[in-house]
């Protein structure tokens, strides 16, 4: 009798299926009448002119926005950026650009392109392109003036610090291609080290090539793969990338999706390059997608260790499809699951209302490595090792997040014709000193979070009528608090001049010398140290690796 329920079950589940088909047909050719018939209605009778491409953008933009953040309509106007994303190459002067609320200006050349070749330079304010006023625009406004075919001039009108009078250059754009790998080294100690930024084309290509050639300098003693930051890209990069250290033929990643064409299963093809050195991957809160994927295969065969923080946590998939008038969909076709099976996703999208909780370390269900050892599904990918970053001090965010660094680091390099190397530099008590006073002319001020409870406390407690009782006690607080708050840039010195060394050494040696400064003082990459070379004697590169 149970068979021929399965049997029947079978029989009709195409039928089911088929059914469905059928009414979701009907539903959408319904919805396309009403809303062919709702556009035309509204051109022909709203009381004033209406932009029906607008109209038409922004009904789009609300219907995607009801599903996840990675489905996006992309317009004609936006596809040399989609095509960035996968190539990492376009036409124009290499340069990372920012708004200020008034004018949008250079926030940092690359170095080797047009705009650093031209002698641009960070903090330089664009107040034409080409004839074009660019006042009020915001950065995705000039960066369309900006880009444009190889080869083409641009000619840009420039407010310097120091210069009283604006200053013109002129810029041959070129095909600018963004590093994969803005920084690789063999350390003293016999670590091989390579900051990987993107996973766009070749990405799998220039890795191996930067590590055969470490390997080839010298004998390694442990490799440190740095995905801190990096928010995915190709997924074929990604399992390319896993192949350098996994055996041929391997699962790296499998997709599941709704059509045939978004299910499949992809493996390693190649031969390793090397099996056998000790490996750890560095990641935190921003290493998605593809960086998840070579981060939970390496820890799913039980490969290397992975240290730092919790990752993103994004296993959804995403193809770009063509549509009418050359425009695209970006569109989640499927989930991806890795080796051990399973998906790092953090939030369901298909029920947001329950889940848009921030992220907890609530424990998913639990899958196994190849040597047993117990990982959890749904929360990215936890580190092995876990290294506690403390957030910054609402003082040094302020500081940051206003430019108060940035607009230093600008006058800093105005005054100083060179500095020491980027590893060695740091900044004195004559140059904080300095960046005291520059803040404080420069009105700095912000509210803690102390501050608004302490405003929160007299509104409720005049409403409830005590305000007077506990004036002096508030008082006090009040004056306790403008106290400690006065020592804050005291307190929070370490953290202060670190990014300040960070902004001063892009100035002086761009990307590379931002990414050596940092290493300097890395609790993520001491620990890879310790771990890879065992300098505490508790073997735990295979301990972990074992459990």
């Amino acid at each position: 009798m149970k068979k021929i329920k399965i049997i029947c079950l079978l029989i009709l589940l195409p039928f089911g299926l088929k059914a469905q088909e059928r009414q979701n047909n009907f539903e959408i050719a319904k919805s396309l009448d009403i809303y062919n018939s709702l556009l035309r209605e509204l051109n022909l009778n709203y009381v004033d002119e209406i932009n029906p491409g607008e109209l038409n953008e922004a009904a789009i933009k609300a219907m995607l926005d009801g599903l996840d953040p990675y489905t996006v309509f992309i317009p004609e106007s936006d596809i040399e950026n989609a095509k960035f994303m996968t190539t990492g190459e376009y036409g124009g002067i290499g340069a990372l650009i920012q708004y200020d609320g008034e004018f949008t200006r250079i926030s940092e050349p690359y170095y080797g392109w047009p705009a650093q070749k031209a002698g641009l330079i960070a903090g330089d304010v664009i107040l034409e392109v080409n004839g074009v006023d660019c006042k009020k625009k915001n950065t995705q406004q000039v960066s369309e003036l900006l880009k444009g075919q190889p080869g083409t001039e641009v000619t840009l009108k420039l407010k310097r610090l120091g210069e009283e009078k604006p200053i013109e250059k002129t810029l041959k754009r070129e095909k600018v291609k963004i590093d994969n790998i803005p920084y690789y080294a063999v350390f003293d100690n016999g670590v091989a080290y390579l900051s990987l930024s993107g996973f766009t084309r070749d990405a799998a290509r220039e890795m191996k090539e930067k590590f055969l050639e470490m390997r080839k300098e010298r004998e390694l003693k442990g490799f440190v793969l740095d995905l801190r930051g990096n928010g995915g890209g190709l997924m074929n990069e990604a399992v390319d990338i896993v192949n350098l250290f996994i055996p041929k033929g391997k699962p790296v990643v499998s997709m599941k999706g709704k059509t045939a064409s978004s299910n499949s299963l992809h493996a390693t093809n190649n031969e390793p390059v090397d099996l056998e050195l000790p490996l750890v991957i560095l990641v935190d809160g921003n290493s998605a997608s593809a960086s998840e994927i070579v981060a939970g295969a390496i820890q799913d065969y039980d490969r290397g260790v992975v240290i730092g923080q919790r990752t993103f946590g994004k296993g959804l998939v995403q193809n770009i499809l063509p549509l009418s008038y050359n425009t695209q969909l970006k569109v989640t076709v499927a989930h991806y699951y890795i080796p051990s099976g399973r998906c790092i996703q953090e939030i369901d999208y298909s029920h947001k209302k329950d889940t848009v909780q921030p992220k907890n370390d609530t424990l998913g269900k639990a899958f196994s490595t190849i040597h047993g050892r117990t990982v959890y599904e749904g929360h990215g990918i936890t580190p092995d090792v876990k290294v506690k970053r403390d957030p910054y001090a609402t003082a040094t965010a302020y500081l940051y997040g206003k430019n108060f660094i940035f607009d230093y680091a600008n006058k800093f390099f105005s005054e100083h014709k060179s500095i020491a190397p980027a590893e060695s530099f740091k900044i004195d008590e004559a140059t904080y000193q300095d960046f005291m006073k520059f803040v404080k002319e420069k009105g700095f001020t912000y509210t803690t979070e102390s501050e608004k409870a302490v405003e929160k406390l007299k509104k409720a407690a005049k409403e409830e009528g005590y305000l007077e009782q506990i004036k002096p006690q508030i008082e006090q607080l009040e004056r306790d608090l403008a106290a400690d708050k006065a020592n804050d840039l005291q307190k929070n010195r370490k953290d202060i001049e670190e990014l300040l060394v960070s902004e001063i050494v892009s100035r002086y040696y761009f990307q590379t010398g931002r990414i050596v400064a940092a290493l300097q003082n890395d609790p993520d990459l001491e620990r890879a140290f310790e771990i890879l070379l065992d300098t505490n004697g508790k073997d735990e590169y295979h301990t972990i690796l074992s459990k």
